[in-house]
């Protein structure tokens, strides 16, 4: 695997938690919202490496009082969407940082 690739699937992984916190803050947004079917977001690796998101709503029942969005799980999601962006984040600085030794290795 060669540093580009690493970096390509970092971002993967970038853009699929930045999905994930979307649709966990259209959860949030929709709490009282009656009749609101919460969305679920599943994520899936693909062939050449990375990570794909995935949402859809989560097909558990409402009602017209409100939705079937738990608030609690809303902010453990958000904080596990963090926690994956950072990581990823981090793995592409280093990329770029990699990137940069290369470019004043092939300079001198």
């Amino acid at each position: 695997m060669n540093l580009s690739a690493v970096m390509a699937i970092s971002l993967s992984g970038m853009q699929a938690q930045q999905t994930c916190a979307a649709a966990t803050a259209d959860n949030i947004a929709n709490a009282m919202t009656p009749r609101y079917d919460r969305l679920d977001t599943r994520f899936s690796s693909e062939d050449a490496g990375g990570v794909r998101a995935a949402v859809s709503p989560s097909g558990a029942a409402t009602s017209d009082e409100g939705s079937n969005v738990d608030l609690a799980q809303e902010a453990v999601s958000l904080i596990k969407s963090e926690i994956g962006f950072k990581a990823n984040a981090s793995v592409f600085e280093t990329g770029a940082d990699m990137w940069d030794v290369l470019m004043s290795i092939k300079r001198d």
